[in-house]
Order: C-alpha cells, then sequence, then structure tokens
C-alpha cells in the first residue's frame, strides 16, 4: 500500500470512528433524557394527590437506577470508539503539524491492536461512577429528598419523624427496613461518586488492555484522555545474521540496537548479541522479524521498569 492509498484509508477509518463516537454519545443524552422524564412524571404523580402512595417514588427511584446501567454500558462503548478517535488526533494528525513532524513510533499497533481485540478501555464500577457524578446522582437525590417530603407532608403534615418513617412501610415491609434499605443503596452510590475521584477510570492496560490499572492520566480534562500503558521491554537477540536483523529494527520499528560480540561457549563459533528496547506492543512484529531471518536465533524478552535517554520514545499519553 502507498501512502496514498494508506492516507485514503485513515481518513475513511476516522470519519467513521467519529460517527461511532457521536451516535454513542446521542445514546447518553437519550437514556439522561428518559431518566428525567420519568422523575418529572413520578413527581407531579407523587405530589398531585395525598392519597397516592409514597412508594411510586421509590419505583422512580429504581427506574432511575435502571437507566444508569444502561448509561454506564453504553458509555463505555463510546469511550471505545473516543479513544480511537483521540488517538489519531494526538499521534497521527498532531504530529505531522509541527516540526519535528515524527510520528510516534508505535501509535499504529495501539489501534491496531484495539481493532484486532477491542476491550473496554474502562470498567463497569468507574463507568457507573462517572455517569452518577455527572447526572445521576442529583436525579437520585431529588427523588429521595421528594419521597421524604411525600412522607412529610401526606397524608398530613407532621413533624413527627417516628411517624413519618412508619408512614415508609410497604406491606409487610416496614417502615425502618425500606428507610435503612434506601439509606445504604444511597450510601453505595455516593461511595462509587467517590472512587471515580480517587481513582481514575481512564487507564489502558498492557498488555492488550488485559488489566484495568495503569499510570495517572497526564490530564483530566475530557473522557478520553488517558495514557496508553506501554511497558518498555529489552529485547536480547543472539543470532549470526545481526546486522540483517538490526538493519530491519531501524528501518521498520525506529528502534535503535547495540550490537555486540560475543562467542558460543559450546561451540565457540562467533555470534552477534543484539539489545533493544521496544515497547510491548511492538514485541509481535520484532518476533516476526527475528523468526524470518533467523529461525535459529535466541530471543530474549525482559521486563524493565523504565527506559531513558537516546532516542527512545515510549507511547505518550494525549494531552
Amino acid at each position: 500500500m502507498d501512502l496514498t492509498q494508506f492516507t485514503t484509508t485513515l481518513v475513511h477509518f476516522y470519519r467513521a470512528e467519529i460517527t461511532r463516537s457521536n451516535t454513542w454519545r446521542t445514546r447518553l443524552d437519550a437514556t439522561t433524557n428518559w431518566a428525567v422524564v420519568t422523575v418529572g412524571a413520578m413527581l407531579t404523580f407523587a405530589f398531585g394527590s395525598p392519597q397516592n402512595p409514597h412508594f411510586m417514588l421509590l419505583l422512580a427511584f429504581l427506574l432511575v437506577l435502571m437507566f444508569l446501567l444502561f448509561e454506564a454500558r453504553r458509555y463505555r462503548y463510546y469511550a471505545l470508539w473516543a479513544y480511537r478517535v483521540r488517538l489519531i488526533e494526538t499521534d497521527f494528525v498532531a504530529p505531522i503539524l509541527a516540526p519535528p513532524f515524527r510520528l510516534s513510533s508505535d501509535w499504529a499497533y495501539h489501534l491496531v491492536d484495539s481493532l484486532a481485540e477491542p476491550v473496554f478501555p474502562i470498567s463497569w464500577s468507574e463507568a457507573i461512577g462517572r455517569r452518577l457524578r455527572r447526572n445521576y446522582i442529583w436525579l437520585l437525590s431529588l427523588l429521595l429528598l421528594s419521597w421524604w417530603a411525600k412522607l412529610t407532608v401526606h397524608p398530613k403534615s407532621t413533624v413527627n419523624m417516628t411517624l413519618v418513617v412508619e408512614r415508609a412501610s410497604i406491606g409487610p415491609l416496614t417502615g425502618a427496613w425500606i428507610a435503612s434499605g434506601v439509606g445504604a443503596i444511597y450510601l453505595v452510590l455516593w461511595l462509587l461518586v467517590l472512587i471515580s475521584y480517587v481513582y481514575p477510570a481512564w487507564y489502558v492496560s498492557a498488555p492488550r488492555f488485559a488489566r484495568w490499572i495503569g499510570k495517572m492520566p497526564a490530564s483530566r480534562k475530557g473522557p478520553v484522555v488517558f495514557q496508553p500503558s506501554a511497558n518498555e521491554q529489552l529485547v536480547t537477540i543472539i543470532s549470526t545474521h545481526g546486522k540483517d536483523i538490526s538493519d530491519r529494527i531501524l528501518q521498520e520499528l525506529g528502534r535503535g540496537v547495540t550490537v555486540l560480540q560475543g562467542t558460543g561457549a559450546y561451540t565457540g563459533e562467533p555470534r552477534d548479541v543484539l539489545l533493544c528496547a521496544v515497547t510491548d506492543v511492538q514485541i509481535p512484529h520484532l518476533q516476526d522479524i527475528v523468526s524470518h531471518i533467523d529461525s535459529q536465533a535466541f530471543f530474549v524478552v525482559s521486563p524493565v521498569q523504565e527506559v531513558r535517554g537516546g532516542d527512545f520514545r515510549p507511547f505518550e499519553p494525549p494531552s
């Protein structure tokens, strides 16, 4: 594929991902609208007459929780499409618009990784926490306050808290049990909100988004600002074709290679020992290069804490 074909393919792919993310963003708004309409309708009914039962507000509470689960699921889909869009914008479009006009060497590997094995970038709990703190915690708080107000003013206004709790009963369930259950659910919801603040959701796991832990994001301005984890690896290659392997690594991966001279202890024959620092997403490509040139080469991958200096460029987070 030449440069023109590549550019055309990427443009169409970018437009498709933009459309996907916009579609799921619209679906998020639709779910929120359902919740708002439900709350408004239930409040109108509950306070329309003293004889209307208070448990209709609790039913609305459960319906809004159901809408929250729907929206959290949609939010995870939105995050997946938005991640790809953001990746193209920050690591392909942005670098070619300003000097030194050099792309991040492994941005395409992360994109291919997301396409080949798509996994949601955030967990259920984090998605629920974000949607709660943006919209739903306020709707649920309004329902909770309205429920308590309903118990206080209907059928007759009272300030006796014991009587208010007794009015909360539903069938065989006493008011104390109902109030305790509602309070416990509300406490859990606020806990999820706090967790979503303390532990930011926008991590990308490594490899292939498999773990839900990662590095802190450089910025938290939007829902797709997070850092893909590009774990550094030190690869040691022992081969008799060191020159050919190092040339292809330089050309195809853009990584520096250090070549040492070694000797096989058993055979006494000279060997080339290649040292190369790469990111985990480049390991499969590097293995293909080595196996294609020398199927008998010795290939060792060692995880390292961090690689600094030289021309090593890990995957940089969107900013």
